[in-house]
């Protein structure tokens, strides 16, 4: 029987955004005004939206700029609060449903971790850490955060580092849902002479590469957090790519999902991958299955009903995770060409499903 502490009845919808972008209010982003990112997502069909701005290039006062600009709006997509709070010792997206005090995150930025624990219950935000294996890594400790991105913009090799870290962290325990972000500064440029040496990453890097979908218990900000710190997403390489799903069926009658937790007691489980619709027409996927870091299996899609099965036992007593990886053809980002090939042949990335695992740990 799955134990879902937060009561989900695994009533939802799916919904698709980035978690992780650059506005004009960033030092380092060229040619991408707020209204710009907005427009895209909206005309891309997009769900929810974070722009997460360097809160340093700011001093911190992300509320008196990206929050307060005009064009933070709009009437069909989520718009959480958030910002990268940008430290010596590591980057980490915070966001919020509402607005929260930005300020006294950058203020205690380089403080110890037990009073930024303190500082991050008071507040009630989400804590996300930022891309960990880079030259601007993580290096707050993993029990602040809430989730953790794994794929950070299109590339996926540089990405398998990251998941690497993930992986470690459920391993020793820890329920860290995963998610994915762009991270992209720049836009297209509107006049040839406004483009700059880093005009072309538009092309390459923008809204939804990758994109995060999260199934949620209804439309709000608060639903999307919520779904996001129970790892109840999914990360696409592109928002056309189809969306997987790891289910499992525990003989108890309720299926698990994503982010569930159950108890092992030595029986057979059955596993199943599925696959949405998208991506190229007659493309053959294949799904990795890592079960406690390791590969587990490797199974061919069906392309008549887009699954895979498989079973295994997992012990009572010990705990155990398993999540798949798809790979195959990328589908076509018109608006974002140069994103594929960077993606290589990954196309989607699961979260995990638990068993015995401590959700009080």
């Amino acid at each position: 029987m799955a134990l879902n502490s937060s009561g989900f009845d695994g009533k939802g919808v799916w919904l698709k955004g980035d978690w992780h972008l650059h506005s004009c209010h960033s030092a380092d982003s060229t040619n991408n005004p707020v209204g710009k990112i907005i427009g895209f997502a909206e005309r891309l069909g997009f769900d929810y939206l974070t722009i997460t701005d360097h809160d340093v290039h700011v001093e911190g006062d992300v509320a008196g700029h990206t929050w307060s600009d005009p064009a933070y709006r709009s009437d069909r997509l989520l718009l959480l609060y958030g910002a990268e709070l940008t430290a010596p010792r590591g980057h980490v997206n915070l966001y919020g449903s509402e607005p929260y005090d930005h300020q006294r995150f950058f203020d205690h930025r380089n403080a110890r971790d037990w009073d930024l624990t303190a500082l991050k219950r008071a507040s009630d935000v989400h804590w996300s850490a930022n891309h960990p294996v880079t030259s601007n890594h993580y290096g707050f400790s993993f029990d602040l955060a809430d989730s953790i991105e794994v794929w950070n913009g299109p590339m996926w090799p540089k990405n398998a580092a990251n998941v690497r870290v993930w992986d470690n962290m459920l391993l020793s325990g820890r329920m860290i849902g995963a998610r994915g972000g762009s991270d992209a500064h720049h836009g297209v440029a509107d006049r040839p002479e406004r483009a700059t040496r880093w005009t072309p990453e538009a092309t390459m890097n923008y809204v939804g590469t990758p994109t995060t979908w999260v199934f949620v218990r209804e439309r709000s900000g608060d639903a999307l957090l919520e779904a996001l710190a129970a790892g109840r997403t999914c990360v696409c390489a592109n928002p056309f790519n189809p969306r997987v799903e790891l289910v499992a069926d525990t003989g108890g009658g309720d299926e698990m999902m994503m982010g569930d937790n159950a108890r092992a007691e030595g029986r057979t489980v059955s596993f199943e991958v599925r696959l949405s619709e998208g991506g190229p027409e007659e493309a053959e996927y294949s799904v990795r299955i890592i079960k406690n870091r390791e590969t587990f299996a490797t199974l061919p899609i069906d392309p008549a009903t887009r699954t895979a099965r498989f079973t295994d036992t997992p012990a009572a007593g010990e705990r155990s995770y398993y999540r798949a990886e798809v790979d195959g053809p990328q589908a076509a980002y018109a608006d974002v060409p140069g994103s594929m090939a960077l993606s290589a042949d990954k196309v989607a990335l699961s979260n995990p499903l638990y068993f015995n695992y401590d959700p009080g740990f």
